[in-house]
């Protein structure tokens, strides 16, 4: 392995009492008065949280918890989307000396039964009744499991209500108990290849990565007037948001929290916020979004033209010279006519946004940092306590994930696989003994994918270890990049690289159904439905353009030769995705063969550029 990994020194120093109650003791003494949270009611109505407030109702659900039976250490699953009372229960669980076990709200009920048996859950918290008659369904096979309570039927109120007797030295008590590494939570991981493992994080893999980042990465996200505020809308199941959520409170930012992406757009401008977290998706989504509002003639011409000086402009940033005089009138321009509404979607006041979860393309990257959004590219795990490597303001490469993050290290051994190493990396597998001994060496944790450290520390990942693809030929093939940027058509949802053992490559790909009446309009053709749509020669005649565009950034023995256009999407209503939006490639691999096969039928060189 390479032995001269980069490090980037951890600024806060390692301390035994560091953990969520003492955090939130911390913030109380410096200033109860501070607004931490902020809302939205039934009826659309805004309102603010302080830090008193907030620490007397985390207390109050804390003695709800030990008088419903919750025991230090005890397992409390959380199973609902992101909102305000998530991160209340989350404190609260720790308050009352718990482990708090997300589950994604659109998890089926195996799903339930595997993660709340295997995590030992004694209680589970839903939102709707909906979700509490998914855990009925599984109860059987769960002895240990108390009770169920709903959100929407009043379980905080509840759970208020049943501590009011409980003394307050008791949730002092089990407080003063927790340390560093006291185990925190259980996040599942997301199971594209196979059954989810249990990750189990201490609370000092949560917080002292959260100041790491808070005082020295992500400084400038929270050090703004008069106060930095961020809106999560990604689930809290998922462990970026969590984290995020726990940086707010370090960061001294306003969080709030959209339940329902439906309203994202409106509580955005609402919220107005100066950070946000996203996955590359979203991104792209405000992209499309907006070339297909442009419409038709002069506008659509303007707003390619916009995009092109958005993305030169931000490649000048990176040379030595930097943007010349005509270049920086030019986004002058642009800016009045173009990304002041762009950056208006996002509240008006975004300056920065964090992205992870998939590479988010150079292109786009580019692209939002032209307009005045610059998107903070991370890598990480949810066995590295989400990052592991980040880019900086003012120091990002764009298309890199950036050097390792504060605290941490990184590197790359002569596999090409990725190791990472700090105060972040999860303590092991639930109930996996000898998977945990697999992928934790010598402190070193082996995180299965594959990537490139350039001279100046900044990581590039280039794939996952597993989905390298050997073609006939012996070419090995990594099947992200080529995703990754064929996903960034607007015509595209998702996209399956395939090509093992076969004599080229080729590509499974779906529609987006959300983007395709758009796509339609502007190009002057009727609504049509899906099926009709991948059978479509126009639609078919932009997917090879697409193509062609994405095979120049790789070599012609790994370029895509064909692809075959599904009349379906994959979604994780069908299975076919994880909560997390990642693909369950062995799955659609599994369902899909004969689809395949039909990439292969006809594999002479006269038909290696027919993509259909």
């Amino acid at each position: 392995m390479r032995r001269d990994p980069v490090h980037t020194p951890a600024p806060i120093p390692d301390d035994p009492t560091r953990c969520g109650p003492q955090l939130l003791a911390d913030l109380l003494a410096e200033n109860p008065d501070r607004v931490c949270i902020e809302h939205k009611d039934t009826e659309g109505v805004w309102h603010e949280m302080t830090t008193g407030e907030f620490d007397r109702r985390v207390r109050a659900v804390a003695k709800g918890l030990v008088a419903s039976g919750i025991n230090v250490g005890d397992r409390v699953a959380i199973l609902c989307p992101t909102r305000w009372e998530w991160t209340l229960l989350d404190f609260a669980i720790w308050a009352a000396g718990g482990v708090g076990v997300p589950v994604y709200e659109t998890s089926s009920a195996e799903q339930v039964r595997w993660i709340c048996a295997d995590a030992g859950a004694r209680l589970v918290v839903v939102e709707t009744p909906a979700h509490a008659a998914r855990v009925d369904e599984v109860r059987d096979d769960l002895p240990g499991l108390l009770e169920v309570l709903t959100i929407d039927e009043g379980a905080v109120a509840t759970l208020e209500a049943r501590g009011a007797q409980v003394d307050d030295a008791e949730i002092a008590g089990r407080s003063a108990l927790t340390q560093s590494d006291t185990l925190a939570t259980v996040i599942y991981t997301s199971g594209t290849t196979g059954r989810p493992k249990g990750v189990e994080l201490t609370h000092g893999n949560l917080v002292t990565h959260a100041y790491n980042g808070a005082r020295s990465a992500m400084r400038v996200l929270l050090e703004v007037e008069p106060q930095a505020r961020t809106i999560l809308f990604l689930p809290l199941a998922h462990v970026f948001a969590r984290y995020i959520q726990i940086v707010s409170f370090v960061g001294r930012a306003v969080l709030t929290h959209c339940p329902d992406t439906h309203h994202l757009l409106e509580d955005l401008a609402a919220v107005r916020p100066t950070f946000i977290l996203a996955v590359p998706r979203v991104f792209e989504k405000v992209y499309n979004s907006a070339d297909q509002k442009a419409g038709h003639g002069m506008s659509r011409r303007i707003f390619r033209w916009s995009a092109k000086v958005a993305i030169t402009y931000s490649r000048a940033l990176d040379t030595k010279r930097g943007p010349n005089a005509r270049l920086r009138a030019a986004r002058q321009i642009a800016d009045r006519l173009v990304y002041r509404k762009v950056r208006a979607a996002f509240g008006g006041q975004l300056e920065y946004a964090i992205s992870g979860g998939a590479p988010l393309g150079e292109r786009l990257g580019h692209y939002f940092r032209g307009i005045g959004v610059t998107i903070m590219e991370g890598y990480g795990l949810t066995e590295t306590m989400a990052p592991t490597s980040v880019n900086l303001p003012g120091l990002t490469k764009v298309g890199s994930v950036g050097p390792a993050f504060p605290g941490c290290w990184v590197r790359v051994d002569e596999h090409g696989e990725v190791w990472a190493k700090g105060p972040h990396i999860f303590r092991g597998y639930r109930n996996e003994v000898e998977a945990t001994k697999k992928v934790l060496v010598d402190g070193w944790f082996a995180t299965g994918d594959l990537g490139t450290l350039d001279d100046d520390g900044y990581l590039s990942i280039t794939g996952r270890k597993k989905e390298i693809i050997v073609t006939a030929g012996g070419k090995n093939v990594a099947p992200a990049v080529l995703e990754d940027r064929l996903r960034g058509h607007p015509l595209v949802s998702q996209v399956v690289v395939v090509g093992d053992k076969r004599p080229f490559i080729g590509a499974l790909v779906t529609l987006d159904a959300e983007m395709l009446p758009g796509w339609l309009a502007t190009h002057d053709l009727p609504p049509m439905d899906m099926t009709v749509a991948s059978r479509h020669p126009r639609v078919l005649a932009a997917l090879d353009a697409a193509v062609e565009r994405t095979n120049e950034v790789v070599s012609r023995a790994e370029s895509i030769r064909k692809i075959k256009v599904l009349d379906t999407d994959f979604t994780e209503a069908n299975g076919y995705l994880t909560p997390s939006t990642k693909v369950k490639r062995g799955l659609v691999l599994r369902d899909f063969a004969a689809q395949v096969d039909e990439l292969y039928i006809d594999t002479r060189p006269e038909h290696d550029r027919d993509t259909h």
